[in-house]
């Protein structure tokens, strides 16, 4: 068994009071037993402000604060922020820090979806991430990755039975059924566990941000290879706390042979 914690709130666009935000998370998720966790995208600062001026190396000072933060409480942490990228946009880089780690990973897939251009300002990654907690290989993606099932089958066959989702979700119309639908879609596609830690729904929190950004709907989620979900959060700044057996993946992926029985890719 792996606990993870899944800490859904509300960035502001303020990094300094982020920091505030994950220490909270940290030390509520550490104490009840979490080895793990996990906060959204984009918990360095928000979608809808300028990104550049607020992007840092992952040695920079604002990972390294985070990693102070992992280290005191033996966990391994892992964020949203957003690094410099050399063709003067930025990255958009999950932080992964904590248990002797400290590397992130780069978004792939940009969200230029529902009349939203990540591109624009956000220069997309290209190596998948996976690495090992306890026994357990976790792999990493972000938000619009969870639309793209070839991401998830590479960290299987790299030999994730976790997937860790740290997402900002745009709102609309549908979305947060996709979003759940997604979810449970991946898991079923691997076999693996899908833990997607989203954005809290900034009405929920009380904040005004700007309506045109991704900046989270809630309803966090984790669901197993069989597509069950064991757990879901409403829109609302929540903390979740699960355990996960690596050996329902293997399960799962006997039974539906969705890995195995590919003819294609």
């Amino acid at each position: 068994m792996l606990r993870i914690g899944l800490c859904q709130l509300t960035s502001s666009d303020d990094p300094a009071e982020n920091l505030g935000l994950i220490r909270d998370g940290v030390t509520r998720a550490a104490a009840r037993g979490a080895r793990v966790v996990v906060f959204p995208e984009a918990a360095m600062a928000r979608f809808g402000v300028p990104l550049k001026p607020l992007a840092e190396p992952v040695d920079g000072p604002w990972a390294k604060a985070v990693a102070q933060i992992a280290g005191e409480h033996d966990v391994l942490v892992v964020a949203g922020m957003f690094t410099p990228s050399d063709d003067g946009r930025v990255r958009n880089t999950l932080l992964v820090t904590g248990l002797g780690e400290h590397t992130g990973y780069d978004k792939i897939h940009l969200y230029d979806a529902f009349g939203f251009r990540e591109s624009d300002t956000v220069a997309p990654g290209a190596q998948p991430l996976t690495l090992t907690v306890d026994g357990v290989t976790l792999g990493f993606a972000t938000c619009y990755d969870l639309r793209f099932p070839e991401l998830f089958r590479t960290l299987a066959d790299r030999g994730a039975t976790a997937v860790v989702v740290p997402a900002s979700w745009g709102a609309g119309e549908g979305k947060r059924e996709q979003w759940e639908v997604l979810v449970r879609a991946r898991a079923l596609d691997t076999g693996c566990w899908v833990l997607a830690c989203d954005q809290a729904d900034p009405a929920a929190s009380g904040t005004e941000v700007n309506p045109k950004a991704p900046t989270g709907i809630g309803h966090s989620a984790v669901a197993d290879g069989f597509g069950r979900v064991h757990a879901l959060l409403g829109a609302g700044p929540d903390l979740l706390v699960i355990d996960i057996d690596p050996g329902v993946t293997g399960k799962a992926r006997a039974a539906t042979g969705a890995l195995a029985n590919r003819r294609l890719g």
